[in-house]
This record gives structure tokens, C-alpha cells and sequence, in this order.
């Protein structure tokens, strides 16, 4: 029985093989075919990578269960097969892709599928940040847009964003009949895929999207801030950089050794701001030119991390900091319509919203979902992402964020403030808002499903010594909120403590978001209030990490 599940999947790797468009995949394939790897080959032909609302995401190898070539014209000819339904034919789908291996190879592939279909496809000229891409799809009036992006995986990792046409990514049913499309597709060798007939586009969106971040800014501001600004290898700078001097900024420091594109990543373990030493170079160089803030994005540029000097060093802003901040700044200029942020993003947002008087509204995790929310204004989720032109890009932006955290720190240093004074005066006026998080990375995703089911066979009476008053199963959905694989807990005493545990969309992650929020009376609360959180915090996710059973 055994040797015939062998054979099985020998048979089946063959099969992928013949098929297989990449002669580097190819070679890789065969060699694990010829020295008989089964464990391998059954890892990568245990199912196929599956197509969700955040797309595809995976390593790069050959097999079902990898991203290649095969996948990606396998994905590509089901979205279009599914954009033709929609009666979309002969409509415009923009690619844009960034720096990663294979990044430039699945965009021109997808534009050779599409075109092949009857539709039109219009490529961007080079890598560049997703919210160029975002932004593309409404200024060309594209029916539908594709990143080919893995944003701030590790390196081997790759994926496949889908926008519609609206410029917001893709939600349910959209997914679902999408993958059921990419599912009827069987041979590759009845994908039509010409070597020609789509658009190279040149500069000019580019030049279009810079010259949408006017919008951003308020005529005259102040632009005097001194920045470090790292693109931990991705595509940011250029773009970031023709931005800052569009504006009349002072040219940003560059860390030098993260400034260019590179796919090995070879600085930092992680990709991503937000991990332990990604950002140990920048902090470097600030400590060398003293500026008065640091700015970081993720590979793809669509995120935007914050850093702010300490007595002794240097200090990365929680997401949720950057959030209270950009929100507190757009108040003060004069912005209306709806504030909105996901329900693991901290409830502060909420109480500036209302006490500017402006809407507010939370929901599902992903700018997906905040992206639909009618008459959004400023949408921001803690994972560093924030969209401050919704007319413009309707995704999270890194570019635009950066300009605006740079007008919000140019305006204090005029008033000789800092970030750090402003968000003193927040906690002031709304109760410090701590916010932690317990991330735990596996290589093996039934961690994740058991924790899960743990807290739901199991629920935590209390945690940090605080009686849960309050446990809700997010898989049925609220009234405000569709389902989605989360728990959500409330917690008894003065700290309004809330907690929320959720299995990451795009990594290998669980993923638990904390926040206390502690009363401040006057200015000497703060430092107390900032160690009682800290303690609160701490205890909390001790008490959830048993609880999960990890």
C-alpha cells in the first residue's frame, strides 16, 4: 500500500514536471524525483496553495504547495476566467510587482495570462511600492489589479495580492469564486499565453501617484524634520525620497546598508520593522547624525514604522502609537468623515474619533475591510499599516504615511515639541492606552489550530488576576461583524483591559493583541500609569500563553 502511495506521488510529480514553465523549478523537481526525497515531494504535493482573501502567499519551489510559475498562471487564468463572468471582458488589469526572486517573472506571466484571455493588461515599468499599484487600479479605471508581493516575509517567501476594481482588495465571495475558477483550470498548455500584446507602462503613474500626495499635506506647513529613513531592502526609497523633496523636506539619511533592493534580506533575520533587530542598523545611523525622527518601511513600502529618540537611545513606536498620532494630526487639520481601524488595533482611535466628533468604525483585521468602510477618511491597523488618502489609495500606505508623520513631527519641532509630548497630551486626555502583543512564529500550523481549540474548549476565567466578564467566539460573527477564526475577551476592573487571539492571515503566526488602558490624572500619572500597563500586560500574557497551552 505504501509502495503504491509512492508511486502515486511519483507519478504526480512527473506529471507537475512536464508542465513545469521555469527551468529552474523544473531542475529542482527533478533532482528531488531522481533521488527519491518522498518526505519532500510529499510536503509539496500535499494539496495546493490556497487562494484566500489575502490571495496566495509561500516559499518559492516547485510543486503545488510552493510558489512558481505554474501556480501563478494557474492563478492568474482563474482570475481572469473570473473577471470575465463579472463581465469584465476586454477590461484593464493592472500588475505591479516588487523586488523579491521570482517577483518580475509571475508579473509577466500574469500579463501574458490576461492577455491571452481577452483582456487587457497594463505592467508597471519596474519594482515599486504596492501602493503605487493600489493607487493605479482607480487612476487607469483598471477592473482589477495584482501586487506580486510576499510584503514582509522571509525571503524565500513570495505571494499574489488581488485588487479589484474599486482599488481594495479582495474579500469573500470574491475569493471563493475565484479559487473555485483557478480549480477548473487543468493543463497548463491550455492557458493562452502570448509573448506579446500588453503594456509596459512607463513614469507617468509614477509621477501621477506623487503628484496625488499633495493631497496629503496641508499647503505651507512646516517641513523642518530631520529623518533616518530605511527601506529594510525593499523598493521604498526612490519613491520615498521624490516624495520628501516633492514637499520641500530635508533629504532623509538613508541606512545605507538596507537602501537598495535587494531578495536575500541579508541584514536582518525578518524582513519586517517590527522584529527583534531589524531595525538595530537605523538605530545606528541615528545615533551617528542625531535626526529628529526615524522612518522605516517594509520591503513592499506599504507599511510605515516610527521611531522617536529616548534619553539613552532610540524608541520604535507601537503601530498603534503611529495610529493615536496620524489620527490626533488629521483632527487638527480639519479632517471629516470616518476614523477606522480593526478590532486588534487599540481603542483610542475611538476616543479621539469621538471626541473630534467625527464617525468612527471598527473592523474585521485587514485593510480589506477597512478600505469599504463608507466615507472613509483615515483607516490605520496596529501592524504599522495606515491609509491617510483613501480617495487616492485605498490600502494601507507607507509613503504618504511617512509624509504625514513628517508635516505631524515638522509642526511640533516648530512648536518645540516632539511625538513623544503628543502623545503624553493623548494619555492625558483619554487614559493611557498600553498595547502589547504575544506573538508566537511555528513551523508547524497545528500549534495554532490546537491553541485555538484550547481556548475554546477551555476558556480563561481570568487572566492577570482580572476576571473575564466577557468571551466572545468571533467564528459566529457580532452584529457589527462578519465570522472570522478569533476570540475576543473582556476583562473586570478600572484597566478596560481587552484581548484578542487570532491565527495571522498571512504568516505562520498566532497572534494575541493586549491593551489595559490606565487612568491619568496629571502629568506625573504618566510615567506610573506606563509601568502599572507594562505589569498588567506582562501578567496577561502569562496567564494567556498557559492558558493556550504554548
Amino acid at each position: 500500500m505504501q509502495e503504491q502511495a509512492q508511486d502515486d506521488l511519483i507519478t504526480r510529480a512527473q506529471a507537475w514536471l512536464a508542465e513545469d514553465p521555469d527551468p529552474e523549478t523544473a531542475a529542482e523537481l527533478a533532482a528531488l524525483i531522481e533521488s527519491g526525497d518522498t518526505a519532500e515531494l510529499a510536503d509539496r504535493f500535499s494539496g495546493t496553495l490556497q487562494f484566500g482573501t489575502a490571495g496566495l502567499r509561500g516559499e518559492i519551489g516547485a510543486g503545488p504547495m510552493r510558489m512558481n510559475r505554474g501556480v501563478v498562471i494557474r492563478a492568474a487564468a482563474g482570475l481572469a476566467a473570473y473577471l470575465k463572468a463579472q463581465g469584465h471582458d476586454g477590461g484593464l488589469v493592472v500588475v505591479g510587482y516588487d523586488a523579491r526572486y521570482k517577483s518580475a517573472d509571475f508579473a509577466r506571466d500574469t500579463a501574458a495570462v490576461m492577455t491571452g484571455a481577452g483582456l487587457r493588461a497594463a505592467v508597471l515599468p519596474r519594482p515599486l511600492p504596492t501602493p503605487v499599484l493600489a493607487f493605479a487600479i482607480r487612476h487607469l479605471g483598471a477592473v482589477a489589479g495584482v501586487e506580486v508581493t510576499a510584503s514582509h516575509n522571509p525571503p524565500r517567501d513570495n505571494g499574489y495580492k488581488v485588487y479589484l476594481g474599486d482599488g481594495s482588495q479582495i474579500v469573500s465571495p470574491a475569493d471563493t469564486e475565484i479559487a473555485a475558477q483557478i480549480a477548473a483550470v487543468e493543463k497548463l498548455a491550455d492557458v493562452p499565453r502570448p509573448e506579446s500584446g500588453w503594456q509596459d507602462l512607463g513614469d507617468e503613474v509614477l509621477e501621477a501617484y506623487l503628484a496625488r500626495t499633495d493631497a496629503v499635506l496641508t499647503p505651507g506647513s512646516p517641513r523642518g524634520v530631520r529623518t533616518v529613513y530605511t527601506a529594510m531592502h525593499g523598493v521604498g526609497k526612490d519613491v520615498v525620497l521624490a516624495a520628501f523633496a516633492r514637499h520641500g523636506f530635508p533629504e532623509p539619511v538613508l541606512v545605507a546598508e538596507q537602501a537598495e533592493p535587494d531578495p536575500a534580506f541579508p541584514t536582518v533575520a525578518f524582513p519586517n520593522p517590527e522584529e527583534p533587530g531589524a531595525m538595530d542598523l537605523a538605530f545606528a545611523k541615528a545615533a551617528e547624525v542625531q535626526p529628529d525622527i526615524v522612518i522605516a518601511n517594509d520591503p513592499d513600502a506599504d507599511r510605515c514604522a516610527v521611531a522617536v529618540p529616548t534619553g539613552d537611545g532610540w524608541r520604535m513606536l507601537r503601530g498603534d502609537e503611529v495610529g493615536a498620532l496620524l489620527a490626533a494630526h488629521l483632527v487638527h487639520k480639519g479632517a471629516q468623515g470616518v476614523f477606522a481601524e480593526s478590532i486588534v488595533s487599540s481603542s483610542l482611535l475611538g476616543r479621539i474619533a469621538e471626541a473630534a466628533g467625527v464617525g468612527y468604525e471598527e473592523t474585521l483585521t485587514g485593510f480589506k475591510w477597512i478600505a469599504r468602510v463608507e466615507g472613509l477618511r483615515y483607516g490605520y491597523e496596529e501592524a504599522l499599516g495606515y491609509c491617510v488618502d483613501p480617495e487616492g489609495v485605498r490600502d494601507k500606505d507607507g509613503v504618504t504615511a511617512a509624509l504625514l508623520v513628517a508635516e505631524l513631527a515638522s509642526v511640533l519641532k516648530e512648536q518645540g515639541r516632539t511625538l513623544t509630548d503628543l502623545l503624553d497630551d493623548l494619555a492625558m486626555a483619554h487614559g493611557l492606552h498600553a498595547t502589547d502583543q504575544l506573538s508566537v512564529r511555528v513551523s508547524d500550523l497545528s500549534i495554532i489550530a490546537d491553541a485555538m481549540a484550547a481556548l475554546r474548549a477551555q476558556p480563561p476565567v481570568s487572566l492577570a488576576g482580572l476576571r473575564v466578564v466577557s468571551a466572545e467566539d468571533l467564528a459566529k460573527g457580532t452584529e457589527t461583524l462578519p465570522p472570522t477564526d478569533g476570540l475576543r475577551y473582556y476583562l473586570d476592573g478600572a484597566y478596560k483591559a481587552r484581548v484578542i487571539a487570532r491565527p495571522s492571515g498571512t504568516e505562520p503566526k498566532l497572534k494575541c493583541y493586549l491593551e489595559v488602558v490606565v487612568p491619568v490624572a496629571e502629568a506625573s500619572d504618566l510615567a506610573p500609569a506606563r509601568v502599572r500597563g507594562q505589569e498588567v500586560l506582562d501578567a496577561i500574557k502569562k496567564d494567556l500563553s498557559a492558558a493556550m497551552g504554548i
